[in-house]
């Protein structure tokens, strides 16, 4: 039940750090326009790589980490200020390379300041640490409060395009403190540091091997939009964003299992339990198979709707960008399964290195072609092409460690689920009117269907949750 809670609170957690820019999109579409919405999203895809060197693959490298010496508080507390001190040293480096960026670069200087708010939150950031002992709760509730003045801020500050900055400020700072607010927490866990006898770069180099890989995925992440905006315009990188924004915000609630996953896995690897190991990979990738699967069909049925409700007419490209990049979700969730929850806590970190470097050399190739061809449309068949060939890669990577029958136990079945829910809904959404009413209708009625079908079809995680259940009961 742990594992559970831990995973019910990620999810709300990681959804709800998505929800802010969720719920302010519409009025935002409105107040700022393309123009505004592109501007913002290309100088925040600049800033993203500043703040991922200066952070050094420390959210998954701490995470395992605390997670490997949580048991002894001794080790706790030195490692904790070891990881930490690393990375407000290599944040601040981060900073100098970004304000000699600036010399360089002729425009949105005020917009990339009011962004390097962003890159100065980083170093803060400590929620690798609770993830490692699994208090997943702590991060939830001390966000929550953050979140919502975040909220008052946008609907009160930011009137028009003219308060574009002034919307950049509210989001940065809200991270910083956000942040911030998570340190007082620590004193539950830790003690006092002892500068003597720590050593803070012995953790740079296995922090650095993890950072190979988040640099490829954050290239396949922020790359598209940093491309648009460069080879096509601003307008498209907007409209991308729009899209993707969509996408994360509907992966959060799966790719949460990977988060919370870690560092069980982590400990139970350390406990030399292999086979367990293996138990809990065949668990959780029928169950974001079970998540995703709905999720990719069901936002594919209904953008045609939900586009012009929700980002206004203005918006119509962002559509067939969606129903494109909604494949994302099935491939990322089966990634996300294999690298997250087992190849990095049974240290396999290498084929998860090779797996998001050959998807962000997929992506670049892919992208310029495709880009040119069709622009947003473009990328996003790029970042699908580029999530399938890092899924395949983890699939032939683990082919002698798992069976994988018990991989794909029922996978067919959520699948055929999904396609049938796809038609159903589909069709309801070319012959209802465009209403709100109507989309929370399509919706619910995906929901009940896909979950009748899985019933019909006998699959194993509705026998498993019934059973789960009755336990705790």
């Amino acid at each position: 039940m742990r594992v559970i809670k831990n995973y019910l609170y990620n999810a709300f957690y990681q959804v709800f750090i998505l929800l802010v820019p969720l719920i302010t999109t519409p009025y935002l579409s409105r107040v700022l326009g393309p123009t505004g919405v592109g501007i913002n999203s290309y100088t925040n895809s600049i800033i993203q790589y500043f703040i991922l060197f200066g952070s050094v693959g420390v959210n998954l490298y701490g995470n395992r980490q605390v997670a490997f010496v949580r048991d002894d508080k001794c080790k706790l507390t030195r490692t904790f200020y070891e990881i930490f001190s690393m990375r407000v040293l290599t944040v601040i480096l981060a900073y100098v390379a970004f304000l000699i960026f600036l010399m360089f670069t002729h425009q949105y200087h005020v917009y990339y300041l009011a962004q390097s708010v962003s890159l100065v939150a980083a170093a803060f950031d400590i929620s690798w640490f609770f993830m490692g002992v699994e208090n997943f709760a702590v991060t939830v509730l001390r966000n929550f409060i953050v979140k919502i003045i975040t909220l008052i801020s946008i609907f009160t500050f930011v009137k028009s395009y003219s308060d574009l900055t002034t919307y950049i400020l509210i989001l940065s700072l809200s991270l910083l403190i956000g942040n911030i607010t998570l340190f007082p927490s620590l004193r539950r866990y830790i003690g006092r540091p002892v500068i003597k006898g720590m050593h803070i770069f012995k953790h740079f180099w296995p922090s650095l091997v993890l950072f190979v890989p988040q640099i490829a995925t954050q290239i396949y992440l922020v790359l598209n939009k940093t491309m648009l905006g460069s080879m096509t315009s601003v307008q498209a990188a907007g409209y991308f964003d729009q899209s993707d924004k969509m996408v994360k915000m509907v992966l959060a609630i799966v790719t949460a299992t990977g988060t919370v996953m870690l560092p069980h896995v982590a400990n139970a690897f350390a406990n030399g339990e292999h086979e367990k190991t293996k138990r809990y990979l065949s668990k959780s990738f029928s169950f974001v198979t079970a998540m995703s699967v709905p999720m990719t069909f069901g936002l594919m049925a209904v953008a045609h709707k939900f586009v012009p409700l929700f980002f206004t007419a203005r918006f119509l490209s962002v559509t067939p960008i969606m129903t494109i990049e909604a494949i994302v979700i099935l491939l990322i969730a089966w990634s996300n399964a294999i690298g997250t929850q087992y190849l990095l806590p049974t240290k396999q970190t290498k084929a998860y290195t090779t797996s998001v470097i050959v998807g962000a050399i997929v992506n670049l190739i892919m992208n310029i072609p495709l880009i040119i061809l069709w622009g947003a449309i473009g990328a996003s068949m790029a970042t699908v092409l580029s999530e399938a060939s890092v899924t395949l890669y983890q699939l032939v990577a683990i082919k002698k460690q798992v069976d994988f029958k018990a991989l794909f136990t029922d996978t067919f079945k959520y699948l055929l689920a999904g396609v049938l829910m796809f038609v159903v809904v589909w069709q309801l959404d070319q012959h209802l009117p465009s209403t709100w009413l109507m989309l929370i209708v399509e919706v619910i009625l995906g929901i009940l269907l896909y979950a009748l079908l899985l019933v019909v079809f006998r699959v194993k995680l509705i026998h498993e949750a019934k059973a789960i259940l009755k336990d705790h009961h």
